[in-house]
């Protein structure tokens, strides 16, 4: 018997498959690609002078520092860093349950509450500032029993932290969501039936897998804060040494004519918020998140 033995699992009479492999849809289209890099160059350059010119302007104008810049300097970062670090321990301690009643927990209504926690992002920031206004101020709705008991809140450091917690629970609402919504349930489960608590086992399983997420909300919430101006100059004004955070400081040394002084402070918020940035990457760089 002659011929050929066809191979096990082959057929024989099917023709061999010619078919051209398929290449990268955008190598096919030099044309497509030759309008597509101009484009998006034009709106990265947009975004890129306006940074470069804040840093060659304050070069020009060099680093000559006065007396009084240097006094609002200090009282500005100090008030910054004081009350967006009270404004971050409220937004976790708070931000966090609530964070995770939404991952994790479907009830009615949910989405309601899901959209309210993130309006405040969408919100601009002048009606940012005249609600909290017409909740807290004397004539609020709150204002009024506050003023009874002797509380007073607008235009005191007190409301630069409660605006500040308006604007930037948001964004570390939503990423704390994500990172709990990311954890398989069997994990959690399999630690509940081995005898653990719930408590427990939101300590050493949910909260370590969350992490990533709560830590990437966090940076962002807090550089949210920092850099919060429109509520907080409604509802907090801008009062030297008493509510005048770095955005107000800028604003007041622009406003007053000293252009280099306003410089100055704009550069380091600009280097504040680089840093800012390059954690949350690398927060956000962990597999699990």
């Amino acid at each position: 018997m002659t011929g050929t033995i066809p191979v096990l699992g082959s057929d024989p009479t099917r023709t061999p498959d010619r078919r051209v492999p398929q290449r990268d849809p955008s190598r096919r289209l030099p044309g497509f690609e030759m309008a597509i890099w101009p484009l998006g160059l034009i709106l990265a350059l947009f975004i890129v002078v306006p940074m470069v010119a804040l840093v060659w302007r304050t070069l020009q104008y060099g680093t000559d520092v006065t007396a009084d810049t240097l006094a609002t300097f200090r009282q500005a970062l100090t008030l910054s860093l004081v009350t967006t670090a009270i404004a971050m321990l409220v937004i976790v301690g708070l931000g966090t349950p609530l964070a995770y009643i939404l991952a994790r927990r479907p009830f009615r209504g949910r989405w309601l509450v899901d959209t309210l926690v993130d309006l405040p992002i969408v919100l601009p920031p002048a009606v940012a500032g005249i609600a909290l206004l017409m909740a807290f101020g004397r004539r609020g709705v709150l204002g009024g029993t506050l003023a009874e008991w002797g509380i007073t809140i607008p235009f005191t450091a007190v409301a630069v932290v409660i605006a500040q917690i308006f604007v930037a629970a948001p964004f570390y609402i939503r990423a704390a969501r994500g990172g709990f919504g990311r954890i398989e349930p069997d994990l959690e489960a399999a630690a509940a039936d081995l005898g653990a608590r719930p408590g427990t086992v939101f300590r050493t399983i949910t909260l370590p897998l969350a992490r990533p997420g709560l830590a990437a909300g966090a940076v962002l919430a807090w550089a949210r804060a920092l850099g919060e101006f429109g509520a907080t100059i409604m509802f907090a004004g801008n009062l030297a040494g008493t509510t005048q955070t770095m955005p107000l400081a800028i604003y007041g040394e622009y406003g007053s004519g000293d252009l280099p002084a306003a410089l100055l402070l704009a550069i380091i918020l600009l280097l504040v918020s680089v840093v800012i940035l390059l954690v949350s990457r690398l927060v956000s760089r962990d597999r699990s998140y």
